[in-house]
């Protein structure tokens, strides 16, 4: 695994080039005179020193910008980069010109070595071709009751890996094992594999895991790494690490492309036998069999289904343990939902989690959607503009100028969320009956919105509340250390900075679950 140090020795060196850069565009972007300037622009937020000196904190520099503008740019050499917490913008990039706004080869180019031609790092038919087969695919009754499966098996591993620590008196760094059991998830949805990260039980698997972890985290600091090109051509530093990483990663998808493959060319296998499940056989039955472009659906999956969900739920625990009368409001839903009695193994109590019961746990849905809020999965979110655009207020937006929406700062704007904003409070979303109620996607942007919507959405709702009920109903958290701050890292998602450690204990009380 490479070490993260390495990239925060970079920030000094990039903050010297950048002063230099940032005194070249004041000089170019002096006010002048002209009688016919008619282009109206957003106010200069921030110098390209800002962020570089705010990357620890990049998310709370940006979210403090947009409380002052709401809609600001940061101007470079050659273009602008635009960052807005309005609504109407959010609409209009997203969904009202939709064809306008996009990757771009600035975010394929940061991209493209790991995630390949893959959903999330193009654009245009390639994008629409598999935005389809993937939209009917999650549309599937079969994908879904498989998944429920699989998160729920999974779950309870996890339990008992929790049951352990409950035991022993120890703390786990929960973060940690959600990052294992949602790529033991996502792994199984997707290629019908047993990954076992949980266990590591499957050394060849625990090799893939660690390798995709380095090239995720090396790839996301590319937005930050002024030289990665540089490192790149010389392979020296994080790109010699990241191209390592991604040729793990590579022999490993192909090797299991390969063995899928021939699974559903012989018709003497057994064990193909029945419905086809998970997303890679149901994309080889509609003949797509060209391995590069199964490799790049399969590591876009999996990179949308792992960090993202596991960092949520991480987010979703430390509130509980902030907030413990929620987690026991949320404990007492799970117990009303599933109608248990007497002393139940976690096994037991799991088949008890089902399509109804889910259905019934609106406060969850509630707690879930208020950690989305305040931190989501992605805290930023950039399209490029294809060609120049007049932006709801008046705004000019050049070609090649990134405009980017931050779910993050929008979470806490009072004038979005009223003056609780930054107040974890799930009764927000509940109407008078209790009810959930959804909030407009260009307002709660945690799941994109327009054309681009996450397809994952309910698969990753269903995956939380499968993790929650069946670890709440059994058991209760707390902080290890209560006194110590928890801050997020700054990269593509928003992981808890070292991990989230907590003490487990038993839920003993009358008609809560045990594990027997």
């Amino acid at each position: 695994m490479i070490d993260l140090k390495e990239f925060s020795s970079f920030i000094p060196l990039t903050a010297a080039a950048l002063a230099l850069i940032s005194a070249i565009f004041v000089l170019r972007f002096r006010p002048t005179k002209s009688p016919k300037k008619t282009k109206k622009y957003p106010p200069i937020g921030t110098t390209i020193l800002g962020p570089a000196l705010n990357f620890p904190r990049l998310h709370d520099f940006t979210a403090g910008l947009a409380r002052k503008y709401k809609t600001y740019r940061l101007p470079l050499l050659f273009r602008n980069e635009i960052f807005t917490s309005d609504p109407a913008v959010v609409e209009h990039i997203l969904k009202t010109n939709f064809p306008n706004y996009g990757k771009g080869l600035y975010q394929y180019n940061i991209l493209t070595d790991l995630l390949g031609d893959g959903i999330f790092a193009v654009d245009g038919d390639k994008w629409k071709h598999q935005r389809k087969l993937s939209s009917y695919e999650f549309s599937t009754k079969i994908l879904r009751d498989f998944s429920s499966v699989v998160f729920k098996t999974t779950a309870v591993k996890l339990a008992c890996k929790v049951s352990e620590a409950s035991v022993s008196n120890r703390s786990l760094d929960m973060q940690d094992f959600f990052m294992k059991a949602t790529l033991d998830s996502v792994f199984k949805v997707i290629l019908g594999i047993d990954l076992d990260v949980l266990s590591r039980t499957y050394e060849e698997g625990a090799r893939f895991a660690d390798a995709f972890d380095t090239a995720n985290a090396i790839v996301s600091f590319r937005f930050a790494d002024l030289f990665w090109k540089v490192k790149r051509f010389l392979n020296i530093g994080s790109e010699a690490e990241l191209r390592r990483s991604i040729k793990v990663v590579d022999k490993f998808v192909y090797k299991l492309i390969k063995r899928k493959i021939e699974q559903i060319n012989n018709p003497r296998d057994d064990t193909q036998s029945g419905k086809k499940e998970d997303i890679l056989s149901r994309f080889l039955e509609l003949k797509e069999t060209d391995p590069k472009y199964l490799r790049d659906i399969v590591l876009n999956f999996v990179i949308a289904g792992k960090d993202t969900t596991a960092t949520t739920i991480s987010w979703f625990f430390y509130s509980l343990c902030k907030h413990p009368d929620i987690q026991e409001k949320i404990a007492k839903e799970i117990i009303q939902a599933t109608q248990v009695s007497g002393n139940l193994s976690i096994e037991e109590f799991a088949a008890k989690v089902n399509e109804e019961t889910l259905d019934k746990m609106q406060y969850l849905h509630a707690a879930l959607s208020e950690t989305l809020r305040l931190y989501p999965a992605v805290p930023v979110d950039g399209k490029m503009c294809f060609a120049d655009d007049t932006l709801p207020h008046g705004f000019t937006a050049h070609k090649g100028d990134l405009i980017a929406y931050l779910p993050y700062a929008m979470g806490r704007m009072i004038e979005l969320w009223g003056n609780d904003a930054e107040e974890f409070r799930p009764e927000r979303w509940l109407n008078e009956n209790g009810v959930f109620q959804p909030k407009s996607p260009f307002i709660f942007t945690a799941f994109q919105a327009g054309p681009r919507i996450c397809l994952g959405k309910d698969f990753a709702y269903r995956q939380m509340k499968i993790f929650s009920m069946i670890l709440l109903g059994c058991y209760k958290f707390k902080l290890k250390d209560e006194s110590k701050p928890v801050k997020y890292r700054t990269a593509l998602t928003l992981p808890i900075d070292g991990g989230l450690h907590l003490l487990i204990s038993p839920r003993l009380n009358p008609g809560i679950i045990t594990n027997a």
